[in-house]
C-alpha cells in the first residue's frame, strides 16, 4: 500500500474512533470551523451517474462501436469494477440505493417513479402502497457530508418523487417538497436547455460551475444525467459519424445511441479537464456508473439503444445485462492507476464509501445494508459480505417479471414470483445465463433460494399477491397495444 493510501486509512480510522466515543461531538466540532482553521482539506467527491448506460458500452469495456476516450482515461487513472451491479434493473430504486445505502426493498421503494405497468390478467395481483418517493426521514450522502463542511450539488435528473403531484403510494406527501433541497443539497438544479443532446452540455456547464465556485471548500457533486435514456437524441453530426461506423457483425450499431454515448463522455472529459486545471484532482475521489443496464429491447422510436452482450438481456430484467453495470474510481495516489476488481460491489456501497473516506461514521441507530468499498479502492482487503439481493415485484416495461436473486460467489439464482419457478447460474463460467444449474445443483439451488427468502423476510420486503381471477387461457392484456413491446413482438 502506498504512503498516501497509509495515511487515508489512518486518517479515517481515527476520525471514526474519535466520533463513535464523542457521539459525534468531534464532527460538530469540525463542521462549525472556520474554513481557513479546518484540518487538511478533505477529499472531494464527484459522482456521474448515467441513465441506461449498458455494462457493454465503454471502450474501456470492449466496445468497438462507441467512442469513449475520456472515460477510458478515467479508467487508467483508477480502478474499473469488472462485476459492480445496480441495486435494481430500473431507475428509481438505484438512485435511491446510491443515496443511502440501502436496498430499495428496505424502503419499499422497488420500481421507477411512478410505475404503474400491470397485465389485466396476471398471476399476481398488481403490488400496493410501494413507496413512490424518497421519505425525508432518510439521510442522503449529502446530508451525512454536510456534518463534515462538505457543500453538495445534485445536477440533473432526481426521479425520487412522484411525477403525479396527488401521489398514491404508501404515506404520500403531495404537498411536500420531495426534492434533492430538502435532502441535503446546496445547489440545485435540475433541467438545462435541449441542445439535441438531453441537456448534457448544460448540465457539465453548471457542474463546472460549481466546483469553480466551491474550490477552496469541500465539495460532492452529483450529476444525474438524463441521457442516454429515451427517447433517443443525438447531434445529427454524431448521428452521421456514427452511422458510417455500422459493423454487420457487430451487435452495438445504433448511431443515435452512439452519438449520446460520445456526448457523456466529452462531459466527463470537461470535468476532467476542470479539476486537473483547479489542482483538485488529486484531492477528488471520482466515480463514474449507471442506474441499471442498457436498453436492449424495443420500447419507443430508434430502439432497442443497444446491447449489453455478452451478457444476457437488459434494462428491467434480473439478467445480468439488467443489473451489472460499469463502475470506475478514480483518486490519484490512493488507488492504484489502470487497476481492476473483479470482486461484486452494489450502489448500496457509495454510501458507506463515502462516509469513510470522509472520516464519518453512521448517526446513532441508522441502518445501511452496503459496505465500504475502501479495501477494495486501496487494494488491502477483501468485503465482508458474501452475497448481493435483488427483489423486483413488478412488471417492468421492457417485459421483465416480478422476480428476486442472489448472487454469492461465482453462482446465481433468480426466483420468479409468478410461479415459483427457479433458475441458477455459474457465472464464472457462464456470464451470459445460458445454462440454467437449478436442475442439476438441486441442493446449491435450494440453499441460495433458502437465502433469499431469509434476507426479504430480514427486510420485510412487499411480496405480491396471487390472482384468484387469473385465467391462463387468456391474453396478459386485453388491449395489447398496452403490452411491452418486447411482448408485441412475440405474438
Amino acid at each position: 500500500m502506498s504512503p498516501t493510501a497509509q495515511n487515508i486509512r489512518l486518517v479515517t480510522w481515527f476520525l471514526v474512533v474519535m466520533t463513535i466515543g464523542f457521539h459525534g461531538s468531534t464532527l460538530v466540532w469540525a463542521a462549525e470551523l472556520p474554513t481557513n482553521q479546518r484540518p487538511a482539506a478533505k477529499p472531494n467527491f464527484v459522482f456521474v451517474v448515467i441513465d441506461d448506460l449498458g455494462w457493454a458500452d465503454l471502450g474501456c469495456y470492449g466496445s468497438r462501436f462507441y467512442e469513449t476516450p475520456y472515460i477510458d482515461r478515467l479508467a487508467s487513472r483508477g480502478m474499473r469494477f469488472t462485476d459492480a451491479y445496480a441495486a435494481s434493473p430500473v431507475c428509481s430504486p438505484t438512485r435511491l440505493s446510491i443515496l443511502t445505502g440501502k436496498y430499495p426493498a428496505r424502503v419499499r421503494l422497488t420500481n421507477y417513479l411512478t410505475g404503474r405497468r400491470w397485465p389485466d390478467n396476471s398471476p399476481l395481483l398488481p403490488l400496493k402502497n410501494w413507496q413512490t418517493f424518497m421519505p425525508l426521514e432518510e439521510v442522503t450522502i449529502a446530508e451525512a457530508l454536510r456534518a463534515a463542511g462538505y457543500v453538495s450539488a445534485c445536477i440533473g435528473k432526481w426521479h425520487l418523487e412522484p411525477r403525479n403531484p396527488s401521489g398514491s403510494g404508501r404515506d404520500a406527501r403531495p404537498d411536500a417538497d420531495l426534492g434533492p433541497g430538502v435532502q441535503g443539497f446546496d445547489v440545485v438544479v435540475s433541467r438545462g436547455p435541449s441542445q439535441m443532446d438531453k441537456g448534457v452540455d448544460a448540465l457539465t456547464e453548471k457542474a463546472v460551475e460549481f466546483i469553480r465556485t466551491h474550490v477552496q471548500r469541500p465539495f460532492f457533486l452529483y450529476l444525474a444525467h438524463y441521457s442516454v435514456h429515451i427517447p433517443l437524441e443525438a447531434k445529427p453530426e454524431l448521428i452521421e459519424k456514427y452511422r458510417a461506423k455500422i459493423r454487420a457483425d457487430d451487435p452495438q450499431n445504433n448511431p443515435i445511441y452512439a452519438g449520446m454515448v460520445e456526448t457523456v463522455d466529452k462531459s466527463v472529459g470537461r470535468l476532467m479537464a476542470t479539476l486537473d486545471e483547479l489542482g483538485l484532482t488529486n484531492n477528488t475521489v471520482f466515480v463514474f456508473s449507471s442506474d441499471n443496464g442498457g436498453l436492449s429491447v424495443k420500447e419507443g422510436p430508434n430502439t432497442p439503444a443497444t446491447s449489453n452482450l455478452p451478457l444476457r438481456a437488459g434494462k428491467g430484467f434480473l439478467y445480468e445485462g439488467g443489473i451489472r453495470v460499469p463502475l470506475i474510481v478514480s483518486w490519484p495516489g490512493v488507488i492504484p492507476p489502470g487497476s481492476a476488481c473483479n470482486v461484486p460491489v452494489c450502489s448500496i456501497d457509495f454510501y458507506p464509501t463515502f462516509l469513510e473516506i470522509a472520516g464519518l461514521a453512521l448517526q446513532p441507530g441508522q441502518v445501511i445494508d452496503g459496505e465500504s468499498l475502501v479495501p477494495l479502492l486501496t487494494q488491502t482487503g477483501s468485503l465482508k459480505r458474501d452475497a448481493i439481493y435483488w427483489h423486483y415485484p413488478h412488471y417492468s416495461n421492457q417485459g421483465g417479471l416480478p422476480s428476486g436473486a442472489i448472487r454469492a460467489g461465482d453462482y446465481k439464482l433468480i426466483e420468479f414470483y409468478e410461479d415459483e419457478r427457479i433458475e441458477l447460474y455459474n457465472l464464472r463460467l457462464d456470464p451470459g445465463e445460458r445454462h440454467d444449474l437449478a436442475a442439476v445443483m438441486p441442493n446449491k439451488a435450494a440453499e441460495l433460494r433458502k437465502r433469499l427468502h431469509e434476507w426479504r423476510e430480514s427486510l420485510a420486503a412487499q411480496m405480491p399477491a396471487k390472482n384468484p381471477d387469473y385465467d391462463p387461457k387468456k391474453p396478459r392484456y386485453s388491449d395489447p397495444i398496452k403490452a411491452p413491446q418486447s411482448w408485441q413482438a412475440q405474438r
